[in-house]
């Protein structure tokens, strides 16, 4: 039986490709909503109905856990979720509170990077709320961002230069942590390294994320020994070039080092 990872597009090959590394005697499938991709602008009730729907495709096929791989899929949709259906259902959120942790020991604050509808929702302001007793957590969005991706732009100079245009207002030296909020925004932490002031840290919840998902297959006496860390790639609609596209955005992550 294998286990699901599902986003709107080709965001949540972050978090597969940290699994794939972690857990190498896996077996893994991936469901990309390309019907309706990208989720950060719609509004909250049109990315729940699309979110179950897919998940109820993904439903159908042999699996063992689920890893809704995606911060706004999360936002609209993991409680519910977890009522439909019985095996594992791992949620993702911004990693604000690792974030603040590492922050105040610099005495600086923390950038969060997300999309509009994930920075709009009640879940991350209560997150923020929850963890941020010092008030140091400032929000940023970079809706641009999703689209340049699910287009295979990873342009350095393109994507440099965006980066460098939407950040001017900011006085980058008074953050010490830059939270990616969006599973798609890790396919450009090499750029924003580059972009960034040397001090600052990039983190994103990839490593919690799968953290947990071992967690819970090793509770409930499910993790593999016999997988060969195959992968079966799948979309709301039938869409080779898609597909096409996954393998390259999968072969892409897999080339760079793994994010400390």
């Amino acid at each position: 039986m294998r286990i699901a990872f599902f986003d709107s597009g080709i965001g949540g090959l972050t978090v597969l490709s940290e699994a794939i590394r972690r857990l190498p005697a896996e077996d893994f499938l991936y469901f990309a909503d390309t019907l309706h991709v990208p989720y950060g602008t719609k509004s909250l009730a049109e990315v729940n109905q699309y979110v179950k729907e897919s998940v109820h495709a993904i439903m159908q096929e042999e699996i063992k856990a689920l890893v809704v791989a995606c911060n706004t899929g999360t936002s609209a949709a993991i409680s519910e979720l977890r009522e439909m259906y019985s095996i594992p259902i791992i949620g993702m959120e911004p990693a604000v509170k690792p974030a603040v942790e590492k922050s105040l020991g610099k005495g600086r604050r923390v950038l969060v990077f997300a999309t509009p509808l994930t920075l709009s929702q009640v879940k991350y302001t209560e997150l923020v709320a929850r963890v941020d007793d010092h008030s140091i957590v400032d929000s940023f969005p970079l809706p641009e961002l999703v689209p340049y991706c699910e287009s295979l732009n990873f342009d350095p100079v393109e994507i440099g230069h965006y980066f460098r245009t939407k950040l001017a207002p900011l006085d980058l030296n008074q953050y010490g942590t830059v939270v990616l909020g969006c599973t798609h925004y890790p396919f450009y932490r090499d750029i924003l390294q580059d972009v960034l002031p040397a001090h600052l840290e990039l983190i994103d919840g990839s490593k919690g994320t799968v953290k947990r998902l071992i967690s819970m297959l090793d509770e409930r006496n499910l993790l593999g020994s016999r997988g060969t860390g195959s992968i079966k790639l799948m979309c709301s609609e039938s869409n080779p070039e898609y597909v096409v596209k996954m393998e390259k955005a999968l072969a892409y992550l897999q080339q760079k080092s793994p994010a400390k």
